[in-house]
């Protein structure tokens, strides 16, 4: 298997530079929001959607284990990955920040999302039942599930999406996950879908780190984030959510207190959200800085789900 993310690296590596002088010559590039800091202003034209590479990803999970859940696994990537793909041209050809509207990313988020949850329960046997600790189960009645994990699924996307603000930030903080969804998995569709994703990531990461050469766009993040939640859902680790997408809910959550306590005030809870903006601002933090204590926080979240999976559930 390692030979799969090997293999899935050099692929990206290599084929990354056409991508982005694709993108250069078509001026498919980042428009920036105006309330941004300086420093991002200057990322103004910066090629996007280069989160179309990780679709390499898919070819070679697909090519090396073409099981029915593997299918699935790329579908659901593919799937979140469009709609990435619709918002991210929306902002690059008309060079506006907003993409397409938010309630039609969410109605293709849930009409995709409850399409594969079906699938998963009508033909991969999904129980109805939540994992808890020493093997405890808590078991739902299937509308309840269905209507609970519809609503994590595209809000777990959604906080990953959020994520993937600064150079290479995603990158660095999703590698730790899939890894962790490498490490505890007994379907070996699992383990190669998460480690040719880790070696995507580390392929495109070359060219995202900072100074970034290319932004991977929702087209990546939202991939990434169908993808990690429904890897959450198939595994039967919802409990772990809270630590293990320790991060990406942070961000998430940044948002909503900033929007909640505005309303409520006029004033800002912190100097931007989401939160990585504010260690920006307010500390004076450099991109690298953040990128690095995110990932940090990332494995260390991986650590301990990994313990807990381990000797408590």
């Amino acid at each position: 298997m390692i030979g799969v993310a090997g293999l899935s690296f050099l692929l990206v590596a290599v084929l990354s530079p056409l991508l982005i002088w694709a993108l250069r010559q078509l001026k498919l590039t980042q428009p920036i929001r105006v309330e941004l800091p300086p420093d991002h202003q200057a990322k103004r034209g910066t090629p996007l959607m280069a989160g179309l590479i990780l679709l390499t990803g898919v070819a070679v999970s697909l090519r090396f284990h073409p099981a029915p859940l593997m299918q699935l696994l790329c579908a659901i990537f593919l799937l979140f990955s469009l709609v990435g793909f619709g918002d991210d041209l929306k902002k690059a050809v008309w060079q506006d920040p907003s993409g397409i509207s938010g309630r039609a990313k969410l109605v293709l988020q849930f009409a995709f999302a409850g399409a594969i949850l079906y699938l998963l329960i009508n033909s991969f046997s999904l129980t109805a039942d939540v994992a808890l600790f020493h093997g405890f189960k808590l078991q739902l009645p299937i509308a309840v599930y269905v209507a609970i994990m519809l609503l994590f699924v595209v809000g777990s996307a959604n906080a990953i999406n959020f994520t993937d603000g600064l150079d290479g930030l995603l990158i660095n903080v999703a590698i730790p996950t899939y890894f962790f969804f490498f490490l505890i998995s007994d379907r070996p569709e699992v383990q190669t879908f998460s480690l040719v994703m880790i070696g995507c990531l580390l392929g495109l990461f070359l060219y995202n780190i900072y100074p970034a050469r290319a932004f991977m766009g929702d087209t990546g993040s939202l991939a990434i984030g169908g993808s990690l939640s429904f890897l959450a859902v198939i595994e039967k680790v919802e409990i772990l959510i809270p630590i293990l997408f320790s991060v990406y809910l942070a961000e998430q959550l940044s948002v909503i207190l900033q929007v909640w306590y505005y309303k409520r005030t006029k004033l800002r809870l912190f100097r931007m959200a989401p939160i990585h903006y504010h260690f920006s601002l307010k500390y004076g933090w450099s991109e690298n800085k953040i990128v690095m204590m995110f990932g940090f926080v990332s494995w260390l979240s991986v650590l301990i789900c990994w313990l807990l999976w381990k000797f408590a559930m």
